[in-house]
């Protein structure tokens, strides 16, 4: 079995405000097919109730970066009394989104993705033992690779959504 390394462990953001839910996740989309990273949605529920939608989405995007090591990311996107709003700003009507987002980050690194080396304990062990003294620096690169692109991607949307908190607030 691959071994799974857990890189970043539920990094947490939240917001609250207006922003465009759907160019929201657009941009997540297009960050991982830019990287070229492989990815699906693994959750998309939607509740409607009185206060406004509650929006569940998990992303689990992942990329092979070798014969041996793999990164995926899962990112837990919550949307929380999402309310459409019409704002007029420079004199024309733009259709936005008010609510809380509340988002988790979790990243990962897999050993032996194809689960080749962990069939045979002496294997195994070798694997070990290689990872461990030899092959580190790899490991470090692969880690770096995925805490890299998280912080990228949270960073970018940050820029997106205090662009909304400082241009359209009434």
């Amino acid at each position: 079995m691959a071994d799974k390394n857990i890189v970043i462990d539920h990094l947490k953001f939240s917001y609250e405000g207006l922003f465009n839910a759907t160019e929201l996740h657009a941009l997540i989309a297009e960050f991982f097919y830019s990287r070229g990273w492989d990815w699906h949605q693994k959750m998309n529920e939607e509740l409607i109730t009185p206060e406004g939608k509650q929006i569940k989405i998990v992303f689990e995007p992942w990329k092979n970066i070798s014969d041996y090591y793999k990164i995926k990311t899962k990112i837990k996107l919550n949307l929380t009394d999402l309310k459409d709003v019409e704002i007029e700003h420079e004199k024309e009507t733009l259709k936005l989104n008010q609510g809380l987002i509340r988002m988790t980050f979790d990243a990962y690194v897999f050993n032996d993705r194809k689960d080749v080396w962990a069939k045979k304990p002496f294997y195994w062990f070798l694997t070990v033992i290689f990872d461990k003294y030899f092959f580190k620096s790899n490991y470090d690169k692969s880690e770096h690779w995925v805490k890299h692109d998280i912080d990228e991607l949270l960073y970018k949307i940050k820029s997106f959504l205090n662009t909304y908190k400082y241009m359209y607030q009434t």
